[in-house]
């Protein structure tokens, strides 16, 4: 007698709360920037599957610490952090990424209420929370499509909330950017919500720029993906060999700059519209903000959190701080 075929599982429920404005299209943002005085293009769009695949490569590769470090201290410290959140916490994630970094707090946490990703892409965050609500049953899931800068409020929730916000991405804000990010958070935290947050630290100035210029060159095609995207969707003619990348350190401003360089003067089509380049001028494609632990932790305050922990590597590259509201 044949056996009847195993029926498929049931897709996990996912709440799915959509809370963003009409994105802003790759087009308007890039044509906006191209077209003004210090070109510019915001780094949120170097994120294709093109660009996300090779980002995933830069953090395996040997001179970008951060993406180990972090993953590293979550390992050791993930018990001092569930502890601190306390029983049925609801974990909110400030863009839902690859989810490795989530999940180590996941299996820590005693018997977590809800796992709440915040994220502007909708299909990158249907997909991400899927994967959890699949590998973590009965956990609630709940998905937000919202812009983790803008005002919106949380779902209620029984426990205590505790943002999630790795990969030292505060650090494509500026510091005046960053605090008022804190802010608003502890704000929608809640008295007692705690945040906790991947910070990169202030080091020496070579091993800095190899992070973000590595020897293979893949950081370099990732920032130049930015124009061979808009030459694929805006039926653009940028070479991408006249272009040099450049990635420096600027002590005044704490932070690693990368910029797209022209070399020789030239011009460039996208989206029906001609952009000229005088030798040497360059494209503005992402900053990364570093900081001092003191630093971080005065600008966490200013923000309206007292620090409840901070942990570092022994090479203290990178940290990992823990506030409360």
């Amino acid at each position: 007698m044949l056996k009847p075929a195993p029926r498929p599982a049931a897709t996990p429920a996912v709440e799915f709360i959509d809370l963003a404005a009409r994105d802003e299209s790759f087009e308007e943002a890039f044509l906006a920037g191209m077209s003004r005085r210090d070109k510019a293009v915001p780094c949120r769009f170097l994120y294709d599957a093109r660009g996300s695949a090779l980002f995933d490569e830069i953090c395996t590769l040997p001179e970008y610490y951060p993406t180990r470090t972090e993953t590293r201290l979550l390992k050791a410290r993930a018990g001092e952090i569930a502890a601190a959140a306390g029983p049925h916490a609801a974990l909110v994630e400030l863009g839902s990424g690859s989810s490795v970094k989530t999940r180590i707090l996941l299996d820590r946490l005693d018997r977590p209420g809800a796992y709440m990703p915040v994220d502007v892409s909708r299909q990158h965050l249907r997909a991400a929370a899927a994967r959890i609500a699949a590998d973590y049953p009965g956990l609630r899931v709940v998905a937000l499509c919202a812009d983790y800068a803008a005002p919106f409020d949380l779902p209620h929730t029984e426990g205590r909330r505790i943002g999630f916000f790795p990969g030292s991405t505060i650090g494509n804000l500026s510091r005046a950017e960053a605090k008022a990010l804190l802010g608003a958070w502890r704000v929608r935290l809640g008295p007692g919500g705690l945040m906790l947050v991947g910070v990169d630290l202030k080091k020496n100035p070579a091993m800095l720029e190899a992070a973000y210029d590595d020897a293979a060159g893949v950081t370099e095609a990732f920032i130049k993906n930015i124009l061979a995207r808009a030459n694929a969707e805006l039926r653009g003619d940028f070479d991408l060999a006249r272009f040099d990348y450049e990635a420096r350190w600027n002590p005044e401003a704490g932070r690693v700059e990368m910029h797209l360089v022209a070399r020789g003067a030239q011009r460039a089509r996208a989206g029906g519209r001609v952009f000229s380049f005088a030798d040497g001028e360059r494209i503005h494609v992402e900053n990364s903000h570093k900081y001092g632990l003191e630093e971080f932790a005065a600008l966490a305050r200013a923000a309206g959190f007292s620090s409840k922990a901070r942990y570092t590597d022994e090479g203290r590259l990178f940290s990992l701080h823990l506030l409360e509201a």
